[in-house]
C-alpha cells in the first residue's frame, strides 16, 4: 500500500488534494508544531489583483504547540473577509456559483479546533470533486527519515519504505522539488491578465472546471 504524509491544510492547494486521489492512504499529521504562513491555516487564491493569500487566524499559545491543538480566532471578522474574497475572485468563474452553498456554511459556522474545521472542508471537497480517499490521522508525530513504523495506523509487516513524506514538499513558503507533480495548465479567470497561476487553492479549481475537476489530479 503506497502512503502519502501530509500536513493539515485550509482548503489546500491542488498538489495536496493529488496527493489524496492517488494514494492508496494519505496520513494527516497533527501533532506537529504550528508554524506560521503554512498552508495548514492558509490558502491562496487568484484575485483581479494577482494572488491573494487568506489565512485563518489562530490562538498560537507557545511555540511548542501542536497543530492538533490550535484554536481557532474569531479576530477580525476573518470568515467574513474570506467569503468577500472568493466571491469577489470567483463569481466569474463557471462553477462557483454552483458550489457555493456547499462551501457558505465554512464561513457561517464556528469551529473550535483548526484541525476538525480543515477535515470538515476535506471531506466536503472530496465530495464535491467525487473521490473517496482512505484517510487517517497519525497517533503520534512521526519524525522525518524515522524507521520505525506509523504508530497504530501500520500492520507489523508494513514498513516506511511504502511512505513518501510530504509535509516539507506541500510548502507554501519554500517549496521542495515534487517529481510526481506537474501543473496542468486550466481556464483561470484572471489569466488573460496574470498568466496562469499553478497549484493554487482547490477552490480556484473547482470553480473554474467543476467536475472536470478531477481529472487534473
Amino acid at each position: 500500500m503506497m502512503t502519502a504524509l501530509l500536513q493539515t491544510t485550509y482548503f489546500g492547494p491542488v498538489q495536496w488534494y493529488q496527493k489524496l486521489a492517488r494514494y492508496d492512504l494519505s496520513i494527516i499529521e497533527q501533532y506537529d508544531t504550528y508554524q506560521k504562513q503554512t498552508y495548514r491555516n492558509r490558502c491562496v487564491i487568484a484575485t483581479a489583483n494577482g494572488i491573494q493569500a487568506l489565512t485563518v487566524p489562530v490562538e498560537h499559545l507557545s511555540d511548542k504547540m501542536t497543530v492538533k491543538d490550535l484554536r481557532i480566532s474569531d479576530h477580525n471578522q476573518w470568515r467574513r473577509i474570506h467569503w468577500n474574497a472568493l466571491q469577489s475572485a470567483y463569481n466569474e468563474s463557471p462553477f462557483f456559483e454552483y458550489y457555493a452553498d456547499d462551501l457558505r456554511p465554512f464561513f457561517e459556522k464556528k469551529y473550535d479546533f483548526l484541525i476538525d474545521f480543515n477535515e470538515a472542508i476535506r471531506q466536503k471537497i472530496c465530495e464535491l470533486m467525487d473521490i473517496q480517499p482512505k484517510v487517517d490521522y497519525t497517533s503520534a508525530y512521526l519524525p522525518p527519515l524515522t524507521t520505525d513504523l506509523i504508530p497504530e495506523l501500520c500492520s507489523p509487516t508494513r514498513s516506511l519504505s511504502t511512505l513518501s513524506d510530504f509535509r516539507d514538499i506541500i510548502c507554501a513558503k519554500h517549496p521542495l522539488p515534487d517529481a510526481e507533480f506537474e501543473p496542468k495548465e486550466y481556464w483561470q479567470v484572471f489569466q488573460q491578465r496574470h498568466g496562469f497561476l499553478p497549484n493554487l487553492s482547490i477552490l480556484d479549481l473547482l470553480s473554474c472546471m467543476g467536475p472536470e475537476a478531477v481529472f487534473y489530479l
